[in-house]
């Protein structure tokens, strides 16, 4: 999985969302996104990414954000940006039977490896 922290933006998880052209599916209580983009017209093929977000500078913990009102907003309470932090992967295929969410997935290689530079490089 390819994984990596874009540093002090002053944007919303909305806004990441669709400068990368992914679209959020879900978000847990934990702060964490869930995010895709399609690369034909059909569900599969997919980049997936889990996407977390804390006050920038606020070192490697993993832990949300006091309020994920920071998080919409993309500021923190100090005026701060924000640190997104990425876990990259593609699936290949849905998973193949009912109540698994097991699949075909890339977890490493050229391919995810081509995808994080282009997220990092339109976000920088």
């Amino acid at each position: 999985m390819a994984d990596f922290t874009i540093k002090n933006l002053q944007k919303s998880i909305a806004e990441v969302s669709r400068e990368i052209g992914y679209l959020i599916i879900d978000a847990k209580e934990n702060g964490q996104y869930n995010m895709v983009r399609k690369l034909a017209g059909q569900h599969y093929p997919r980049f997936h990414a889990y996407v977390k977000s804390r006050p920038a500078g606020r070192g490697s913990s993993m832990a949300p954000t006091s309020s994920r009102v920071h998080d919409l907003v993309g500021t923190s309470p100090s005026g701060q940006g924000q640190d997104f932090i990425f876990s990259l992967h593609l699936d290949q295929k849905q998973p193949s039977y009912q109540g698994s969410h097991a699949h075909s997935g890339e977890y490493f290689g050229p391919v995810v490896e081509t995808e994080a530079d282009r997220i990092k490089e339109i976000l920088k």
